[in-house]
């Protein structure tokens, strides 16, 4: 049996303004053309198909023409809701995506209550444990949340889990394919820090302990780097399906293929895809600024831009975009500041509090320089400016 495992999306992302759902699609439809070139059995999708729980219009309606495809191809899949997706949304639709050879589900369940699916796929049966994200309000009563300590709730929080996925795998056989698919963040993973920071740490973070042992495969979302949890763990992340964010930039992107029978370990192989707007962060000095972009001024994707400086430089970002003006992030980066300037502390009266003072006070111990009186001048303008601003308002 050959499973596709893919995860992350994120269909209605936006960039610095930019949106990625062009390239998300073309993704998408180099994973349809995998799919049927391998003749796959299956494509599980673990989570976060949108970016927001009220997506845009044309980003549904990429993800359902992707679903309508697979069905053509005879291709059945199953989706689950990953952070960034509304559970109640998914589970309203699931009917309807139904008919288009997708089960699909929104919020946690016993094997019992639909949690466990079962697939007659033309090379067996595939049995998947699914465990769509579960936030800690959906998962313990509101007794738990208003009268545990932190850690009781956290360590409740880790329990519930652990029962759910134990009872997932309950529905395993011997001759059916056993997968288990989640949308989590496991111990040991290491993350791009595009992922909701909330959502990977404390209490979310599960120990690889939690994982039931009878799962051949585990397919997993929520973090976007491709990765195996341990070396002898069956749980992988596929990764995002594109480079979202600048910590990303670099990394190839794809999905995994799994080759396995029943009762086996099965053959993972990532399978990477093309990056139609590759993203790449670039480190100069600004002595060495021009020369640097022009060595990348015809890069196909997006650049963030990292400026070795010694002091502010006006136009900084706009010279940059005269020569890359893919460049959707510049950043400037001072030279250290003296350790005692930066311990400094600025203590503030609310009762005699004056701007100009203070953003002297903050220039210098930000960046170990005495500000020139055009900038005081300027900061003083500005501030009068919103002040009337605020006071017409």
């Amino acid at each position: 049996m050959r499973i596709i495992h893919t995860a992350d999306w994120h269909l209605g992302r936006r960039l610095r303004g930019i949106d990625r759902t062009p390239e998300i699609a073309a993704a998408l439809q180099q994973l349809l053309k995998q799919a049927i070139a391998e003749e796959v059995d299956a494509v599980l999708i673990a989570g976060d198909i949108f970016d927001v729980p009220n997506p845009p219009a044309y980003a549904e309606r990429i993800a359902y023409r992707f679903f309508c495809d697979l069905q053509e191809a005879g291709i059945p899949a199953i989706a689950i809701a990953g952070n960034h997706d509304s559970h109640a949304r998914i589970d309203s639709i699931a009917q309807l995506l139904s008919l288009a050879g997708v089960r699909a589900l929104g919020k946690p369940r016993t094997a019992a209550d639909g949690g466990s699916m079962t697939l007659n796929t033309k090379s067996g049966k595939l049995c998947v444990g699914a465990m769509p994200f579960a936030s800690e309000q959906r998962l313990l009563d509101a007794d738990a949340l208003w009268h545990a300590d932190d850690v009781e709730r956290r360590q409740s929080y880790r329990e519930v889990v652990a029962y759910l996925l134990e009872d997932l795998a309950s529905d395993f056989r011997d001759n059916t394919v056993n997968v288990l698919m989640g949308h989590m963040s496991v111990d040991g993973a290491r993350i791009a820090h595009s992922e909701v920071p909330y959502y990977t740490r404390d209490k979310y973070l599960l120990s690889s302990q939690a994982l039931p042992a009878a799962a051949q495969y585990m397919a997993l979302g929520h973090i976007h780097i491709h990765q195996r949890i341990a070396a002898n763990s069956p749980a992988y992340y596929s990764g995002s399906l594109i480079q979202l964010d600048f910590g990303e930039a670099e990394q190839q992107k794809g999905f995994c293929l799994i080759s396995v029978e029943p009762g086996s370990k099965p053959a993972v192989e990532f399978k990477p895809l093309l990056a139609h707007k590759p993203l790449k962060v670039i480190q100069c000095h600004i002595d060495t600024l021009d020369e640097t972009l022009e060595a990348h001024q015809y890069h196909p994707g997006y650049l963030k831009v990292i400026v070795q400086m010694e002091s502010p430089s006006m136009g900084l970002a706009d010279r940059v975009r005269q020569i890359c003006p893919q460049a959707l992030l510049v950043e400037p980066r001072y030279s250290e500041v003296p350790q005692e300037r930066q311990k400094r502390a600025v203590n503030i009266d609310p009762n005699h509090f004056e701007p100009a003072e203070e953003f002297f006070n903050y220039y210098q111990s930000r960046l170990g320089l005495t500000p020139k009186s055009s900038v005081l001048e300027e900061f003083s303008n500005l501030y009068n400016k919103q002040k009337e601003t605020n006071l017409s308002n």
